[in-house]
């Protein structure tokens, strides 16, 4: 990659994000945050510089940077997306982690965290601003959505499909063949052995439906 990288957000998966831009030898050029708070304060010696939706930082992302949304929180996420669509017409980059593994075939949108040890098989599918925490294995065709967030260790087995929003803590196994609903959300730890609908919160071994 020849342009350096703004990375939108400056908690959460922010440093992480660092982290495998610094691992692929990518420059970061700085953080924008919300939080005025963070403004001038450095993470590992790179500066959080002002507002993601300043426009004196907004304007070099397209012609001399790339950018990155670094938000866990799926709601500000989109926000983020958006603006960057409509006010910089650019999608953001994804953030691979040099130590993941991606088969030759698999699918990957725009915008999505892949972190270190993260394992995506054959003709896997992953969306659009996925993230995808330490050591996940998304196992040969399965099929993320947009916005779909999988914690540190998890299995997604063989054909699962995780619709668009859903939240899978981590440490989950899903077992192959199964169905996620949107929105849908999986308690850290789970052990999944039948489809979750929309909206639907599960936890436990066997997961069962939190009412």
């Amino acid at each position: 990659m020849d342009k350096p990288v703004i990375i939108l957000g400056a908690k959460g998966i922010a440093h992480p994000a660092l982290e495998i831009f610094n691992s692929n030898q990518v420059i970061v050029y700085g953080f924008l945050d919300e939080d005025e708070s963070l403004h001038g304060t450095e993470i590992n010696t790179v500066s959080v510089l002002g507002h993601p939706e300043d426009d004196g930082f907004l304007k070099l992302i397209g012609k001399k940077t790339e950018a990155f949304v670094a938000v866990d929180d799926n709601k500000y996420r989109r926000f983020l997306v958006e603006l960057l669509n409509e006010r910089r017409k650019v999608q953001p980059i994804n953030a691979i982690h040099e130590s993941a593994y991606i088969s030759t075939d698999a699918h990957l949108g725009h915008g999505n965290f892949i972190n270190a040890q993260v394992t995506i098989g054959a003709a896997a599918e992953i969306g659009h601003h996925c993230i995808l925490n330490t050591g996940a294995i998304i196992d040969h065709k399965a099929k993320l959505g947009d916005f779909v967030q999988i914690g540190a260790g998890t299995i997604i087995n063989s054909e699962v499909t995780v619709e668009e929003g859903a939240f899978i803590g981590s440490g989950v196994t899903i077992v192959s063949g199964l169905t996620i609903g949107k929105n849908a959300r999986i308690g850290a730890g789970s052990v999944v052995i039948s489809s979750v609908g929309d909206n639907e919160t599960v936890f436990g071994n066997p997961a069962s439906k939190v009412k």
